[in-house]
């Protein structure tokens, strides 16, 4: 059960699908209002309030703050993408958590 994020709007941040210990996965289905362009490209800030709202699930606390990101992106995504970031915690140091996560992406 998430402690975490609760009243998130998942239409935009993705919906979990998995929840354990230390990880998450969060599926995120592109839609029409996200996208920037005719192509139907899609703003990189979605794709990374996707990661971010996965990070959160696996630390799972309700005062989950994100402290510091390093992103990468390495493809477009368009509408009608579905996305999949899957986060685990790698490393604990106090209240501190590192968080890796990875999207992945699919077309419908």
């Amino acid at each position: 059960m998430s402690r975490t994020h609760t009243e998130i709007d998942q239409g935009m941040c993705g919906t979990p699908v998995e929840l354990k210990e230390g990880s998450a996965k969060v599926e995120l289905a592109v839609v029409e209002r996200m996208k920037v362009d005719a192509r139907g490209l899609v703003h990189g800030g979605y794709v990374f309030g996707l990661a971010d709202y996965a990070a959160m699930l696996a630390v799972n606390d309700p005062n989950v703050v994100l402290g510091e990101a390093t992103t990468r992106f390495v493809a477009p995504v368009r509408v009608g993408d579905v996305l999949t970031a899957t986060a685990t915690v790698t490393e604990e140091k106090g209240k501190k958590r590192m968080v890796k996560v990875t999207d992945r992406k699919s077309v419908v």
